[in-house]
């Protein structure tokens, strides 16, 4: 038995949208991540099992390393389909908001988003949601939305329903938001509720492979040359940033998710307390951070970039050069040393 810490009113209400809608419409941020696709995708399975016409509108396409996951081709870009992706929008009886707290972190699908008159339920785990749905049911302390969406399900009384298919899924987005359960993870329930996932015979092994330990080559020479030639470390700061540019990843043949979980990899040195990603996008410099301990990574992204978070894990977005971007940090980084250990670190 899991905690209960989703308000009953909540519930009462999203119980009510449910009965009297039909054309359902699941969507989540820009370039999902594995939360973001496993919580839509998990949700889409059960809905489906009670009779409801489920469509999982993503604003882009899933990266390549997640298209593994039960439902995923069923799945619709809005990138890729604007004007109908507009229309399933319009036509809605009811439309889900996971793992993202506003509108714009869908991008392109915002004014759809916004415009359809069919009432939208949150579902989420960031700081600060905006208001702009019927129904909000945000947690920033549960470690994914996938595990929220769990605790939805079973709330409204359809853990039944959750199949093979929906539990890999949910699963899939539990693992990659805590980069295999090795932060944010120190919730007992969320054991409780992977050995329930485990009994509806999910492989968390096999899981694991897709989405977090399989690359292409040119990938994993992404992935060295980050490392081997692009880090940078900031000792004094314990700090490291690595900065890839739209010509390097164009060199390497970069496609969305290649550098999935390289933020984390300078964590492994004992020297680094916060470790920072900055990828070169076509439009501006997506932020990524991570850190241990203590350290506040949602506030730099915050305070810096217009992002947010979790305490070890957050991004956010800056418009400008790299120089820039890198720049900004730089000059900042004195400003977050009170967050150190107050121990000095061993190299």
């Amino acid at each position: 038995m899991i905690s209960r810490i989703i308000d009953e009113k909540e519930i009462a209400k999203l119980r009510k949208l449910l009965d009297n809608s039909d054309r359902i419409v699941i969507t989540c941020h820009l370039t999902p991540d594995g939360d973001a696709i496993g919580s839509s995708l998990g949700l889409a399975h059960v809905l489906g099992a009670i009779g409801k016409r489920v469509t999982v509108l993503t604003p882009d396409a899933v990266p390549k390393h997640l298209r593994f996951l039960p439902g995923v081709r069923d799945s619709m870009a809005f990138s890729a389909y604007e004007e109908y992706g507009a229309k399933l929008l319009r036509d809605a009886d009811l439309i889900f908001c996971l793992d993202f707290n506003e509108p714009k972190r869908v991008d392109r699908m915002e004014n759809a988003l916004v415009a359809s008159q069919a009432p939208k339920v949150l579902i989420d785990h960031h700081l600060n949601p905006g208001k702009f749905t019927e129904v909000t049911i945000s947690h920033p302390e549960v470690s994914s939305t996938s595990m929220l969406v769990f605790r939805v399900i079973c709330r409204l009384e359809l853990f039944d329903k959750i199949d093979r298919a929906a539990a890999e899924c949910i699963f899939c987005g539990m693992m990659t938001d805590t980069g295999n359960f090795s932060y944010n993870s120190n919730d007992p329930d969320l054991y409780t509720v992977i050995a329930e996932l485990l009994r509806k015979g999910i492989d968390k092994d096999a899981i694991y492979a897709r989405a977090m330990n399989t690359k292409t080559l040119s990938a994993m020479r992404l992935n060295g040359y980050a490392l081997g030639e692009k880090m940078e470390l900031f000792p004094e700061h314990q700090c490291s940033i690595i900065s890839l540019t739209a010509d390097e990843l164009k060199r390497f043949e970069y496609e969305k998710g290649d550098t999935e979980g390289l933020v984390n990899q300078p964590l492994a040195l004992p020297s680094v307390q916060w470790s920072v990603y900055l990828r070169e996008d076509p439009e501006q410099i997506k932020v990524s951070m991570r850190s241990k301990g203590s350290f506040p990574v949602n506030r730099v992204c915050s305070e810096l970039f217009g992002g947010g978070g979790h305490l070890n894990a957050a991004g956010g977005e800056f418009k400008g050069s790299m120089q820039e971007c890198i720049a900004r940090l730089k000059d900042a980084m004195p400003s977050y040393d009170s967050f150190l250990p107050s121990e000095p670190l061993k190299k």
